[in-house]
């Protein structure tokens, strides 16, 4: 049987103070817009969408 190996973010209780953040932000230069993705401090988020 083949072994599964799974990566994680998580030693303990360090990976609940990180969150995966999403915000979409228009391009200056198409217009377009992109999605922006950072894993933040659960302190930052709000700073984060500012």
């Amino acid at each position: 049987m083949a072994k599964k190996a799974v990566a994680t973010l998580q030693t303990g209780n360090a990976g609940r103070n990180h969150t995966k953040c999403i915000k979409m932000v228009k391009s200056p230069k198409t217009g377009a817009y992109i999605f922006q993705e950072e894993i933040v401090a659960n302190e930052k988020v709000k700073e984060f969408f500012n």
